[in-house]
């Protein structure tokens, strides 16, 4: 057998080296059933998440081929298979800290946490890629399989997500946020609702993830802790709890007082997909699947049991009803809920008198009666700013409709209360496509343009927080919505600013309206931002910097030196956000070309990247590397 401390121990010849191949088998399958054992993971890296427990699951074919062999595995073929258990275990790691770890902690590190999934990626192909096919002889489908892996992670390595852009500005604008103005509330709504902390039960969990964050930091990383616990505070107020010290001991969540290690049962997991039974059923040699996976599995031209690999004599299936129930029973016990399709129904606790008004106050929208209707737009713009419910209920009767129509009536109020109702409606994922379906963006556009003050801004926060969906981002493209929102940005209020360029970050998200933004003459209220240091948004103005310098027009238009001095100024004596943003921009520039990196060099901006190198926040670290990874080859360079 292979010890702890690496050496071998002689079983004696070749039953020995049986017994030594079963148990790293069987020590590997145990690794990947305890992966599949983990609830769900964290919304921010669950794509990541799911693709590596998807293909660490398909390795269990080949393992049971390998367990199947009748001839020893020589020595190398060991070594392997327990280097392949090495980059299992530290993948199983990085599975838990999305599965258990603080939800928050996972948005604001999103950078470092998807370098470690690289890590893991770069692990498991060279694993994967190392495979010993002819010490280890098994079917030509299985290596097939192998090689399509280490594509597909090859590939997975080179993925970036905008969703995790998309959250690093929603973290930013609320950290920016100072007042408690609606739009405000409606940021910190729905920034909770993507980390799915928006219930008591979510928030009373993760202030035990943040809790055991802090013990485990032991005072380090003051600055991001400290900016953890106040956006936990802030999702806590708009929930309605009590603001506690995170260190105090909280109310211990249901869920975890009856369920402490959230395990699920071996012999509740479908062999195949190694996910809980919803619907178990019965095969032909005794062994039980989720229906889906295994009608799946006969589908695809198989007659034999996945698991035992024997011919069944028949492929018919009956329910296992003592299985199900056994399951049912658990999940009541430890409060674990099966996978289910989302209910977006209205909560019951609505009551009818509450319905009853919404009703009446949709109907009054339509009224011929100016008071009435601006009496009842008016209360539908605060009742939609309450809670979820009354959004899902404003928009179930019908609200929409009349509220985009009210946007072109010419009276100044009920535009601005008609637009503001619209954007806390839109908080809503489902009400999104409602309200551009309504045809409500150009009406939108037409109120930035001609609106009063506030109707102007709270239409770019609505254009904002409608275009989170990528085909409304095309929508206020493609509608000529990115002018407006410049000239908010160039000519509004400190409020107006924030929200068009809030908007415009978001809408430059997309490759074609980053050309439209640089048309439309976005760079030079950008740099006006970044010298009126008074406004508080410069990290904004470098951000969307950043988006806009990976298109050629972008860095056409920004690479003037007084902008990459401008640039090095910020690296120098910018507040740490703001060295981690404008280092960003530099490499991002200088990535694409060469003498952005020359004219930054002129400014001193070596000593300066040395100093981040050492001192900066993790992802400034990160960047400063890679610009002085940069300098160094541009100086190998003839």
């Amino acid at each position: 057998m292979v010890m702890d401390n690496g050496e071998r121990e002689d079983e004696g010849g070749v039953g020995g080296e049986l017994v030594e191949k079963l148990h790293v088998v069987q020590e590997i399958v145990g690794v990947i059933e305890s992966v599949a054992q983990f609830g769900d993971y964290r919304r921010t890296h669950k794509k990541d998440c799911s693709g590596i427990v998807r293909r660490i699951k398909l390795l269990l074919p080949l393992l049971e081929e390998i367990r199947d062999l009748e001839t020893p595995i020589p020595e190398t073929g060991i070594a392997w298979l327990c280097s392949l258990k090495k980059v299992l275990l530290c993948a199983r790691k990085l599975l838990k800290m999305c599965n258990e770890g603080s939800k928050i902690y996972l948005a604001l590190e999103s950078e470092a946490v998807m370098i470690r999934f690289h890590t893991v990626y770069d692990k498991f192909s060279q694993a994967l890629g190392d495979f010993p096919s002819v010490e280890i002889d098994v079917s030509d489908e299985l290596k097939e399989q192998i090689e399509l892996m280490c594509v597909q992670l090859r590939r997975a390595r080179r993925r970036t997500d905008t969703q995790d852009i998309e959250l690093a500005m929603d973290m930013m604008v609320v950290f920016s946020k100072k007042d408690d103005r609606n739009a405000d509330s409606a940021i910190i709504e729905r920034l909770a609702k993507k980390l799915d902390l928006h219930t008591v039960e979510d928030l009373k969990i993760e202030t035990l993830a943040v809790r055991n964050l802090v013990r485990e930091r032991g005072g380090q990383n003051a600055n991001a802790t400290q900016q953890i616990i106040e956006i936990l505070n802030k999702f806590k107020q708009i929930a309605g709890m009590e603001l506690t010290n995170v260190l105090d001991d909280p109310v211990i969540p249901k869920m975890l007082e009856k369920c402490p290690s959230l395990l699920i049962p071996h012999e509740f997991l479908c062999p195949i997909t190694l996910e809980i039974m919803t619907d178990p059923v019965i095969v032909a040699s005794g062994q039980t699947y989720e229906r889906e996976s295994i009608l799946k599995w006969f589908d695809s031209n198989h007659r034999t049991c996945p698991k035992t690999r024997q011919t069944l004599a028949h492929l018919s299936i009956a329910p296992n009803f003592a299985l199900k129930n056994i399951i049912l029973q658990w999940c009541e016990k430890n409060n674990f809920q099966l996978p289910k399709e989302p209910d977006s129904s209205v909560q019951e606790s609505s009551s009818p008198e509450h319905k009853e008004e919404i009703s009446s106050l949709v109907e009054n929208l339509y009224s011929s009666l100016l008071e009435l209707q601006r009496k009842a737009v008016k209360k539908i713009r605060m009742l939609s700013k309450e809670n979820p419910e009354n959004r899902v209920l404003i928009a179930k009767n019908g609200a929409i409709l009349p509220l985009v129509q009210l946007l072109s009536y010419p009276d100044s109020k009920i535009q601005e209360h008609a637009v503001t109702a619209l954007l806390n409606l839109s908080i809503d994922e489902a009400n999104k496509k409602l309200i551009a379906r309504e045809g409500a963006i150009p009406a939108i556009i037409e109120i930035l343009q001609k609106g009063s003050t506030e109707a102007r801004e709270n239409s770019a926060a609505a254009l904002f927080s409608l275009s989170m969906l990528d085909e409304i981002k095309i929508t206020v493209g493609s509608s000529d919505g990115i002018p407006p929102l410049v000239a908010l940005l160039q000519n509004g209020t400190i409020r107006g600013k924030k929200d068009a360029a809030t908007a415009l970050f978001n809408l430059s998200l997309n490759e074609a309206n980053k050309a439209r933004a640089i048309n439309a003459g976005i760079i030079p209220p950008l740099r006006q931002l970044l010298k009126d240091r008074n406004l508080g948004m410069v990290d904004e103005a470098l951000s969307i910097f950043l988006l806009l310098a990976s298109h050629p027009d972008g860095r056409q238009e920004i690479g003037e030196l007084s902008f990459i001095e401008n640039l090095v100024e910020f690296i120098q004596k910018g507040t740490p956000k703001n060295k981690e943003c404008a280092t960003s921009v530099l490499l991002e520039l200088g990535s694409n070309n060469s003498s952005f990196i020359l004219a930054a060099l002129q400014f001193g901006v070596y000593e300066h990247l040395i100093e981040i190198a050492k001192s900066g926040t993790n992802r400034a670290q990160r960047k400063a590397n890679a610009v002085l990874q940069l300098i160094s080859t541009s100086e190998q360079i003839p």
